[in-house]
């Protein structure tokens, strides 16, 4: 029971659609901890509390964007932004096609199944691991 505990990584999903928040809820049950942020702000006042060991943000959320997230843990919590997986349902503007592909983060395009994100978070998390 002691290495399953020590094995286990902590992902924060940052989401404003309760369907998602769901969907991840269910996926991420059995493989590893995670707590559910509704919007920007939420997450860094999580953030700076606890430590993640991933991050799955979606792009558009409120009070404090996806983006933005990513640079306030960018610019206060060096090396977190690695562990960024974003999210979007947009049809990628222009400016987010170009901050997307700056940061050179995995991205999950909505909608998405199961299988999908369950790839991606393990995918994600062993680039972590290494």
């Amino acid at each position: 029971m002691k290495d399953f505990i020590a094995n286990l990584k902590r992902i924060l999903v940052v989401e404003d659609e309760p369907a998602i928040c769901e969907l991840c809820q269910r996926v991420l049950l059995a493989k590893v901890l995670k707590d559910v942020a509704a919007d920007g702000k939420a997450a860094q006042s999580m953030i700076e509390k606890r430590h993640y060991d991933l991050f799955f943000i979606d792009v558009r959320v409120p009070a404090l964007s996806g983006k933005e997230l990513y640079m306030w843990l960018r610019e206060g919590h060096p090396g977190s932004e690695r562990r960024v997986v974003f999210t979007t349902g947009s049809t990628l503007s222009e400016g987010t096609h170009s901050f997307l592909r700056q940061c050179s983060t995995p991205v999950l395009l909505k909608p998405f199944d199961p299988e999908e994100l369950k790839a991606r978070i393990s995918q994600a998390l062993e680039t972590v691991a290494e």
